[in-house]
């Protein structure tokens, strides 16, 4: 942020466990200055709210006539597109989380909204600000990428109670095989299971992409412990990355003897959530286009509803 220029007064809609960490963060982060928190909880608006020096509102409606100039909406996924859409109209930039809205026409809604009122819109798409991500890009920036295979398992999370595995956790990996590839995702072949919950909570999920890459997501919610990992094959090297402990090796130069070679793939030590943030208020100063857009959340939304047959 230059000297010169205010902080940009931001809100937070919807505190839950991911709102709670926008607040967290956007307290860290000069370019913001948090000055409202609504929740339809009083206790928890107030609660948040008190913790940073924020005006709590319990009401959409007070919400958006906040005179806020940007806002972050982790609400529900089916109140994104109302919420967000009431306030582009009002002139307020917004940062919406993923998925950006519940349908495909909700989302497009939001795109239209932010284009019609000349507002930034970027969805919250935080694996693409994974240093651990960013490392991979760079190892593959002038490799020929043959597959992407993505693992994202851990136990049920108490919290969930709208949606399925493919909307809670897949969206993420669509994202990172969109972002890796700079390509579309054509075909889809989705196993989905439902085991212990009443929507699907393990899926594998098969995509191939318009460049020829094929790719695949292992994800569920029945597994004991969490693991994240990105596994990318290329013509000349194998890179593996684990999005937890940021940690990313390059395998290459395999011998007729079955030796290779290995080496670590730097990736620097950054809070993605902070990075996903400076990259809103960047796209806000700026007028630059978002480094995730309005469309690309609708093209993972739209990914999503195919592999659950739903569009």
């Amino acid at each position: 942020m230059n000297q010169n220029q205010t902080p940009l007064k931001v809100g937070v809609a919807g505190v839950g466990v991911m709102g709670r960490n926008h607040a967290r963060v956007l307290g860290d982060i000069r370019d913001f200055d948090l000055t409202h928190i609504f929740d339809a909880d009083a206790v928890t608006a107030q609660g948040v709210a008190e913790l940073y020096g924020a005006t709590p509102v319990t009401s959409v409606e007070a919400f958006v006539e906040a005179g806020l100039e940007a806002a972050v909406v982790s609400t529900p996924n089916r109140t994104h597109a109302d919420l967000g859409v009431a306030l582009l109209e009002r002139g307020v930039h917004v940062l919406v989380e993923k998925p950006i809205a519940a349908t495909v026409a909700d989302a497009q809604r939001l795109i239209d909204a932010a284009k019609a009122n000349n507002r930034v819109l970027m969805v919250g798409q935080v694996e693409r600000f994974n240093p651990a991500v960013d490392a991979v890009k760079r190892a593959i920036a002038d490799e020929k990428v043959i597959s992407i295979q993505i693992t994202r398992v851990g136990p049920f999370p108490p919290r969930m109670g709208e949606v399925g595995v493919v909307i809670d956790l897949a969206v993420h990996d669509i994202d990172i095989i969109r972002h890796l590839t700079d390509s579309e995702i054509v075909e889809i072949q989705p196993q989905l299971a439902r085991t212990k919950a009443d929507r699907e909570d393990t899926a594998l999920l098969q995509f191939r992409l318009e460049n020829g890459v094929i790719a695949h997501i292992t994800t569920n919610w029945v597994t004991p412990y969490k693991t994240r990992t990105l596994q990318v094959a290329t013509q000349n090297k194998f890179v593996v990355a684990d999005l937890m402990t940021r940690q990313v090796t390059e395998y290459f130069g395999q011998q007729p003897d079955g030796s290779y070679s290995t080496r670590g793939v730097m990736s620097w030590p950054s809070e993605p959530l902070k990075k996903e943030l400076e990259a809103f208020a960047h796209a806000i100063r700026t007028g630059e286009t978002p480094a995730v857009t309005g469309e690309d959340g609708l093209r993972n939304l739209e990914v999503a509803l195919r592999c659950l047959g739903e569009v």
